[in-house]
């Protein structure tokens, strides 16, 4: 018997990718309409005992140009991928890295702390982490005979 591995995160991604291509448009922040992104960064979604940590690739973007922030329980991930000056040499032009602007938007889980949020980029990886909140555990009242 074979297990297949359950990503819901993933599926989410493939509908929500659909809708966007269909459409034309892409919801940004808070429900306003922007127009359609150029370009998807792939990412990887790992959760680990204390955090939850989002990997994307991100090559040659400036991590000026990326703009990060959590509102109304997602985390947006967006920016632009300059165009580079580009000259034909010997009468063979051929561009295949896409450019232009990208957005990708991840659903945080209720256990996610936002406000403590962290990111780095390192060789063209931007690594989001982002931690659990305490666990809260139940707090035991004794009860005091009379």
């Amino acid at each position: 018997m074979s297990l297949i591995r359950f990503e819901p995160w993933s599926i989410a991604d493939v509908v929500q990718r659909d809708l966007d291509r269909l459409s034309g448009r892409r919801a940004g922040i808070a429900g306003k309409q922007t127009s359609a992104v150029d370009w998807t960064p792939a990412i990887d979604i790992v959760e680990e005992k204390t955090r939850y940590v989002v990997r994307a690739d991100l090559p040659g973007i400036d991590p000026a140009d990326i703009d990060l922030s959590a509102e109304d329980g997602y985390l947006m991930i967006a920016g632009e991928r300059k165009v580079e000056d580009r000259s034909e040499v010997d009468g063979i032009e051929r561009y295949e890295r896409v450019t232009g602007r990208f957005l990708r938007r991840v659903a945080l889980p209720e256990t996610a702390d936002a406000d403590a949020i962290t990111a780095k980029t390192n060789h063209g990886s931007l690594e989001i982490s982002i931690p659990k909140l305490p666990e809260m555990q139940p707090r035991r009242i004794t009860v005091d005979a009379a």
